[in-house]
């Protein structure tokens, strides 16, 4: 590179890469992070914040003025790198205590791990990002509509009064149905469950929201998971007296887990052993988007921090580093691909692995889940977010420092808001306020599968579908998940698919008060359970 073009990358990178803009990516990764922690142990389901972000970044900088679409989308990835850092330890830390109300969690080693899990993702992408974006240009949906509404503006601020309005619409709802007790949790009719039909609707905005932003094709294919599991499978089953409800509860649990592990290792056989050469090959160069000659410095000192402080152990730690380094090459053509990012079922191969070459301790087992699933939660957040970097020219280099900063940030805020909810609720899992049903299928796989041939059945049919390009792994989450998360969120995806059709002028507006769904009932949540804790102290 000439001293000219130095200089200019310089100026440019310096025009980008903000102080003001880290600033606000990091006070907004407290916040997304906090929302995101009480809206996956709660739901289940984790969409990209990635719209809510740009127009928070986009409304904030342009009133500070003087700003650049570079800095806002700087200022948005690292917004929204804490949201999947908590998706990654809500979807398995929480298993620990489904195996055992009374097990101590310390903080510290859970800390390591997590930062562990957001290092590891944040290199391992920047080792492959240009493969992924400029090479194979996979679509990253929400990256594009992300760039499309930073270039779109909002001038007159019409797109932040209907963003932060659904925020405000949600959190009243929020505090009026938790706080006060005036609206119930769920409508559950009582003569379907008496004919062990377990049909119900939760009542949340944030649950019509995430079916929304999913959309109707993998909305549609949750839904029928569900369908076949609560109107068809169950209920035919156990009022015929075959077998009991918790024997065939055990069967549709570990045939949905089966659906999707499935999905995940036919990602691995059919897009990245094929092309492995190709795809990791810029590791072993150290040629990236940041120089990467230290990186196996950095790997090494992980595996050695991972092993000691964070408890794992040597043999476990390199196999979950290694694994990490395949499946965040998954994880990033899968969310290309589809827009969905597993990455508890990401977690739960890798901890496969780990168990196949060792017997490690429950905690040790989910902490090996967790660094890998923070890993790929922020492989897929970091992809869309460079994709849209991509499309506004934002220098690659900027991304990837905010992406880490903003994914530390969310380290640290996504463990104490956990210990937070923990304190709060109690009890988490199937039958509690948070449900957490992602942490319930990586302990299932710690604790032994309830149905092994279900497991077996489940895993063939999902590799078989992935190669016959059917989305078997969202259809394996239908039939896993609660009913009523289900059904709610199927009502979102109805809804989009009425618009699409009838109002397709009338989307974009939609997308932004289905993100202040998630805003608002996930923060007001999280304030309600702080106020819970402190009451009690």
């Amino acid at each position: 590179m000439s001293e000219e073009s130095q200089t200019n990358y310089a100026t440019s990178f310096r025009q980008q890469f903000t102080w003001r803009a880290v600033l606000l990516g990091a006070l907004g990764s407290v916040i997304i992070t906090t929302s995101s922690m009480y809206v996956a142990l709660k739901m289940g389901a984790l969409p990209w914040p990635t719209i809510f972000v740009a127009i928070l970044s986009w409304t904030v900088l342009k009133a500070l003025g003087n700003t650049n679409l570079n800095e806002i989308n700087v200022a948005h990835t690292a917004m929204s790198a804490g949201a999947m850092v908590a998706g990654g330890i809500a979807f398995t830390i929480p298993g620990i205590w489904m195996l055992d109300q009374t097990a101590q969690v310390d903080f510290w080693p859970l800390l390591i791990a997590t930062l562990a899990g957001t290092v590891l993702g944040v290199i391992f992408m920047a080792a492959l990002r240009r493969h992924f974006i400029e090479v194979k240009q996979l679509p990253y949906p929400m990256g594009i509509a992300a760039a499309e509404t930073v270039l779109a503006g909002d001038e007159g601020g019409e797109k932040a009064r209907w963003l932060f309005g659904s925020l405000g619409v949600a959190a009243l709802f929020t505090a009026v149905r938790d706080w006060w007790k005036k609206i119930p949790a769920a409508w559950t009719p009582l003569s379907l469950w008496a004919h062990n039909i377990q049909f119900g609707l939760w009542m949340s905005p944030m649950a019509v929201g995430i079916g929304y932003l999913i959309g109707p094709l993998f909305m549609g294919t949750w839904f029928l998971g569900a369908a076949l599991s609560y109107f068809l499978f169950i209920p035919l089953t156990v009022n015929s007296g075959y077998i009991t409800l918790e024997a065939a509860t055990a069967i549709k649990d570990s045939f949905g887990i089966g659906l999707i592990v499935g999905s995940g290792v036919a990602v691995l056989l059919k897009d990245i052993a094929p092309q492995a050469g190709e795809i990791f090959r810029p590791l072993f160069s150290g040629v990236g988007d940041v120089n990467l000659k230290r990186a196996p410095l950095v790997l090494a000192l992980i595996i050695l921090v991972l092993s000691t402080l964070g408890g794992l152990g040597f043999v476990p730690t390199l196999i979950t580093v290694l694994g990490v380094w395949v499946t965040t090459a998954m994880a990033a053509t899968l969310t290309g691909q589809t827009g969905i990012d597993p990455m508890e079922v990401f977690g739960i191969l890798v901890l496969l692995a780990v168990k196949a070459v060792s017997t490690p301790a429950p905690q040790t087992a989910f902490f090996v889940a967790a660094v890998v699933a923070v890993a790929c939660g922020l492989a897929g957040d970091n992809l869309q977010d460079f994709k849209a970097g991509y499309i506004l020219k934002t220098i690659p280099q900027a991304q990837i420092y905010a992406e880490l900063i903003g994914g530390v940030v969310g380290a640290v805020v996504s463990v104490v808001v956990l210990f937070v909810l923990r304190q709060a609720y109690g009890a988490m899992g199937p039958g509690t306020e948070l449900v957490a049903p992602q942490a319930y299928a990586v302990a299932t796989m710690v604790n032994g599968l309830p149905n092994v041939p279900a497991f077996g059945i489940g895993l063939t049919l999902g590799i078989a579908l992935y190669f016959l390009g059917i989305p078997g792994m969202t259809i394996g989450i239908g039939i896993y998940l609660p009913m009523f998360i289900s059904a709610t969120a199927g009502v979102g995806g109805l809804i989009r698919a009425v618009v699409d059709k009838k109002w397709p002028d009338f989307n974009n507006k939609a997308q932004l008060i289905s993100s202040g769904f998630l805003g608002g009932e996930g923060v007001t949540g999280v304030l309600i359970a702080i106020i819970q804790v402190i009451a009690r102290a």
